[in-house]
């Protein structure tokens, strides 16, 4: 098939790479599905050097045997592509793309779509590649929720580290359609001197739900950054294997959410046998799918709640004036 990326956010058009020919066999030379470190060697033999460092294995999905998978073979490439394009036209290159393929220019590997601006006013977009920034203080559980997307659960990570990535990225199902989402892990230390610093499809504010003084970093981070921007948000409760804490100081989460028109924060654990869930990358997916639909939505769900509290209003007061007239009598 096809495979379609966009670059790195920076407000404007996205740009994508159709990449078919490389699925060939020569990538596979013995047929398993996936590239041995000899074989992806081999692949890069052109290379002055092999453009893809240790961190890829905690970047994309591997196999049981820790090899480099087909689909995250295809989401690496898919990240390259979102990251830098033009380090991928130069990877292209190296590979023979256009010759290979029979093409004109390079620039026939690009797909360009439109601005985020524009699918907000349309309602609808052309990209299937979302970025979501995960932010949170130390200690949240911001690198194991990354790993966490991969399929790994905390006890595989902890029997096989690797080196470390700030990205993971993986595939999603949002309306029946395959979606690239792109999770990177922004450090607790970051300053963001600038708009496009926040900037993302979809932004994750993780917290410790065992640490009191965890939540008010994401409550902040969302308030100078996000609290008027176009930009969804989800709340992320991780941890949620330990006992909870109550958040210092003020209100607790669910009440922040609710006060700033926010769905609650999702809970979350990756500390099991089996693989973790993976409905919250679902809904962070689906969250930057359908960015103008969020607003729409708790509009809906606010006003079924001013109905059932005026319902509740109305019934307080007619019992009120039940008993007012039946004493008088």
């Amino acid at each position: 098939g096809t495979l379609k990326q966009g670059c790195l956010w920076r407000g404007v058009a996205h740009v994508g790479c159709s990449l078919p020919w490389l699925l060939t066999p020569r990538v596979f030379q013995d047929q398993d599905g996936a590239l041995s470190p000899a074989e992806l060697q081999s692949f890069f033999s052109v290379f002055p050097c092999v453009p893809w460092g240790p961190e890829l294995y905690n970047t994309v999905c591997t196999t049981d045997k820790g090899l480099l998978s087909l689909h995250g073979f295809l989401c690496q490439w898919t990240l390259v592509a979102y990251l830098d394009v033009r380090h991928c036209l130069e990877c292209l290159g190296y590979l023979g793309y256009p010759i290979l393929s029979e093409q004109d220019s390079q620039t026939q590997a690009l797909t360009v779509t439109r601005e985020k601006r524009i699918d907000l006013e349309k309602g609808q977009t052309q990209r299937n590649v979302f970025l979501c920034k995960v932010l949170g203080a130390r200690g949240a559980g911001k690198s194991a929720f990354l790993q966490a997307f991969l399929g790994r659960s905390l006890a595989a990570q902890r029997e096989t580290p690797g080196e470390p990535s700030l990205y993971a990225i993986n595939t999603v199902q949002v309306n029946g359609q395959e979606k690239y989402l792109i999770l990177y892990e922004v450090s607790a230390d970051t300053k963001f001197t600038k708009p496009s610093d926040a900037a993302c499809d979809v932004a994750c504010l993780i917290y410790d739900l065992s640490d009191p003084r965890s939540f008010s970093y994401c409550a902040s981070i969302y308030k100078e950054h996000y609290m008027d921007s176009q930009i969804p948000c989800v709340f992320v409760a991780s941890k949620t294997d330990l006992p909870e804490a109550s958040q210092q100081p003020g209100l607790s989460p669910a009440e922040f959410c609710y006060k700033h028109c926010l769905p609650p924060p999702f809970l979350f654990s990756c500390h099991s046998q089996g693989p973790p869930g993976t409905a919250v990358y679902t809904k962070l997916a689906t969250a930057a799918t359908f960015p103008h639909l969020n607003a729409t939505e708790l509009g809906a769900a606010s006003f079924w709640l001013r109905v059932a509290l005026g319902a509740a209003v109305t019934a307080l007061v007619g019992f009120t004036l039940y008993r007012a007239l039946a004493k008088n009598k």
